[in-house]
Parts: C-alpha cells; structure tokens; sequence
C-alpha cells in the first residue's frame, strides 16, 4: 500500500450498483496524492461511466496498485434487509460511504474527502462517525470530475461487474446490468428456475423492476 503523508492527498468515494436492480451496492473510497493524481490522469483514469467493462476493469487494476483503496460490499440479500429496516435508499447509501471513508481514514491520514451528493448532504454528515466527523466533507454533484472520485468510481464498478459476473455463474443464468425489459427478462428465469424466494438473492426487491417480474 502507498504511503501517505499526512494532509498530502484527497480520499474521493462513489458507488455502483445503486441503479442496477441486480447485483449489489458496492461503495469504494481512493486516496490520491497530487503525485498519484498526475500518473492517473497519465493513464486515463476518468468517471466509470465513461469507460467500457473491460477498461474500467484494467484501469482499477491500476488504481488499487498505485493508490489506498477501500470497498464496502452489500450483496442483494444484505442490501434487501438494510433497506427493510431503514427504508430510504439514500439512508443506506449513506450508511455504504461513511463506511467507506472510515474504513480508508484507518490506514491514511487525510484531511478532505470528496464524495458524489446524493439526496440530501445530511444524509451522509449523520452516517459519519468518529474519524469521519475530523474531516472536511464535500459533497457535490458531478464529483466524478475529481480524480480521486472518479478513481473510487472506477474501483467500484469493476467490483459490481465481478460480483454480478459471480452471481450469473452461481445461478447459471445471464444476469444484465440495469433495469430494462432484458432484465426483467432475466428475473422471471430465476424465479421460474429457482422460485420467487431467491430473487432476493440476486436483486433488489423495492425497484419497481420486482412487480414486471413476478406479475
């Protein structure tokens, strides 16, 4: 792991998986030094949205080579509970990135943290606990404009695509990224295959993709 002088680099958060109704929520954190930023931007590091599967996959290779990452996983089963209890998707993800940033605050010493705004910024300013409460947070639309973010992005969406690549191999059926009529598609074969009881093993059960499926 690089090491980080104290004050020296950025520790940028975002998610992915959050507009996918199958596979889960992954939220990673980045910590960037201006160093590190300039042999990102060297290597072409930009918001994953941009970037194809495969190339999002080598450049976070890269990334979590070259800098301190962070990843917090909720798969579709967690992710169904979670939401169960708290009921509010930006809760949840609040819950995902305050993790995230105390789980990277534990091995760099970081003064400011960038993340995507979601909802309302208290959301996040709540979920926040000890060490993420000594930082200065900026939450802001377009976020993935910051090199770190847009490096956390891009270790996040290679996390989804192998975690959902995992799941279509466990249930031996092509699950798709998104929530199109291919996925629908997709949900009524599991749970004609498996039985409506594992959707929520695979999906999550409150998009509006869950009543197409078992209608």
């Amino acid at each position: 792991m690089t090491t980080a002088s104290p004050g020296a680099g950025i520790i940028g958060i975002d998610e992915s998986g959050k507009g996918d109704y199958f596979g889960p929520l992954v939220v990673a954190g980045a910590y960037v030094t201006p160093d590190q930023e300039a042999r990102l931007r060297d290597l072409g590091v930009r918001d994953s949205k941009a970037c194809s599967d495969k190339r999002a996959h080598t450049l976070a290779a890269h990334i979590r080579t070259l800098c301190p990452t962070t990843l917090v996983t909720i798969g579709p089963e967690r992710y169904n509970s979670l939401y169960a209890s708290l009921k509010n998707l930006n809760v949840l993800l609040a819950w995902g990135h305050a993790r995230a940033i105390e789980n990277l605050l534990e091995t760099v010493t970081c003064e400011r943290v960038i993340a995507d705004q979601f909802g309302n910024a208290r959301f996040l300013n709540n979920a926040l606990m000890q060490k993420g409460r000594a930082v200065e947070l900026i939450q802001k639309p377009r976020a993935e404009q910051e090199m770190a973010v847009a490096a956390a992005s891009l270790v996040a969406r290679a996390e989804f695509l192998r975690r959902l690549q995992d799941l279509s191999g466990r249930f031996a059926l092509p699950l798709p990224k998104g929530a199109g009529p291919q996925v629908i598609t997709a949900g009524k074969s599991v749970v004609e295959q498996y039985g409506p009881d594992s959707l929520g093993q695979v999906a999550k059960l409150h998009f509006r993709t869950t009543q197409k499926v078992i209608a």
